[in-house]
């Protein structure tokens, strides 16, 4: 298995924690402790505490860039590419999502936390876009 593909795996495995770890826990411990009901919880009609609105945020974000990611990393092995630059790229994705998503759910959005977040998605979309170059390039 390429690194780009344990890349695009450990992507669809943070965002399936980051949706089970803090939009599930949210939910279903007021579920199971009386709290709430499962209908109490409508899509278009976000509630409650303010990390748990930015946890259904994080994990809408992985969400929109996981196919970006995945159609990147699909193109780099159906080229059959492998390459130190195209590995340590995909590497960056991953670690840059993954800062990007702690950042967005654990802290309160101040002005400097948002340009954090804001340079951890621009690591990611520079990123994916240098491995796609290189897809080009190679291809």
């Amino acid at each position: 298995m390429t690194t780009p593909v344990l890349a695009l795996l450990g992507f669809a495995v943070w965002t399936l924690l980051v949706l089970f770890g803090s939009v599930g826990v949210y939910r279903w411990s007021r579920i199971l402790f009386g709290g709430a009901r499962l209908t109490d919880f409508p899509a278009d009609a976000p509630e409650g505490a303010d990390w748990y609105k930015r946890a259904m945020r994080a994990h809408a974000n992985c969400v929109e860039n996981l196919p970006v990611f995945a159609a990147i990393v699909v193109a780099s092995v159906a080229t059959g590419i492998r390459s130190p630059a195209l590995d340590a790229l995909a590497v960056a994705v991953l670690a840059a999502r993954v800062c990007q998503s702690l950042v967005h759910i654990g802290l309160e959005q101040t002005q400097a936390v948002i340009a954090v977040r804001f340079a951890f998605f621009l690591t990611q979309a520079l990123s994916m876009l240098a491995m796609a170059a290189l897809v080009f390039a190679r291809a």
